[in-house]
């Protein structure tokens, strides 16, 4: 799987509306490496492409390992990233900048809205995890519905109020890398190696906290602050990719779960080989999606793992269930 990361990122590179022979990309790729002139073939390769292959690994990657550490530590392996409300939280920001139109020095505050929002809605849940007297599961997906409910209102009275901006709402809700490139990758990277490191320092507290509550504290894990550290770093993951892609399903709930079939519970090569696994499957995803339509049309990447994720979550379930 490791392997085929860059070949899946090389191989990406051929597919576009407009159309670049062999000779083109790897003429683009030297001209990259040794910093000679600039030409139309490098500025689609590299402008125009390998940012947003880059992007959509990145994004696969990050739903991924979220959805992983949310399925294990709900002990629910329907669980995905958006389970606690953090993408309601985050599509809430992105409609609040498209419909009152923010702008810092013409530049638009989409991602960054959409960024904080997605830390407040978890800031939320938290907060309520913390009044209900502790931070079981059950208080924390209690806490995620209600939040995630309440946000969905807040998105339609926005819709509501300012419907010139509905169009806009509606396909980043749908989950897009449209028009997305190298200024995304350097805004979630951050977020995406500190929830990384944060998750991974984690995974045996995670390991053990899938026996339950109870048998973790009596072999000394401090649950409250293990349960906060994850969610923190899960939060972190989700938060980054939503911010710069809109709303992606299933690649979170689908691909740990397959993981977990073909390597087992344990959460350190759980959480690689899902990043690897969800990278290659968004990768590809958004390839369908920008090359299935003629004439430079695209559908909304979310529309493509929800159409080919739906199906087949059903059919693992169907195939789990067999005698």
């Amino acid at each position: 799987m490791a392997a085929a990361v860059p070949l899946s990122i090389y191989a990406a590179l051929f597919f576009g509306s407009y159309p670049l022979p062999a000779e083109a990309i790897h003429n683009a790729l030297a001209t990259m490496l040794h910093g000679q002139i600039e030409s139309q073939d490098l500025v689609i390769v590299r402008d125009i492409r390998l940012g947003r292959i880059l992007l959509s690994f990145l994004t696969g990657a990050a739903l991924a390992v979220s959805g992983g550490v949310f399925q294990g530590l709900l002990r629910n392996p329907l669980a995905d990233p958006f389970t606690l409300g953090i993408s309601s939280g985050a599509a809430c920001g992105a409609a609040l900048a498209l419909g009152m139109g923010w702008t810092v020095a013409g530049l638009s505050t989409l991602p960054l809205a959409a960024l904080g929002g997605a830390f407040a809605a978890m800031s939320l849940v938290l907060a309520m995890s913390r009044l209900a007297g502790d931070f079981s599961r059950e208080s924390l997906v209690l806490g995620g519905i209600v939040v995630s409910t309440f946000l969905g209102a807040a998105i339609a009275l926005i819709k509501s109020l300012n419907e010139e901006s509905v169009a806009a709402i509606v396909f980043w809700i749908m989950g897009s890398f449209q028009g997305r490139g190298f200024e995304h990758v350097g805004l979630m990277l951050p977020y995406m190696i500190a929830g990384s490191a944060l998750v991974l320092f984690l995974a045996r507290e995670l390991d053990i906290l899938g026996l339950g509550s109870e048998q973790a504290a009596q072999v000394g894990v401090p649950v409250g602050r293990a349960r906060i550290g994850l969610l923190i770093g899960a939060g972190m993951l989700t938060a980054a990719a939503v911010s710069v892609s809109g709303i992606i399903g299933f690649v979170g709930l689908v691909v740990p779960h397959l993981v977990r079939m073909l390597i087992g519970p344990d959460s350190r090569p759980l959480l690689l080989f899902s990043a690897l696994g969800g990278g290659i499957l968004l990768l590809w995803s958004d390839v369908l999606a920008r090359t299935i339509l003629s004439h430079g049309a695209e559908l909304p990447v979310g529309v493509v793992t929800a159409l080919f994720g739906g199906p087949f979550f059903c059919l693992i379930m169907a195939r789990g269930r067999r005698p």
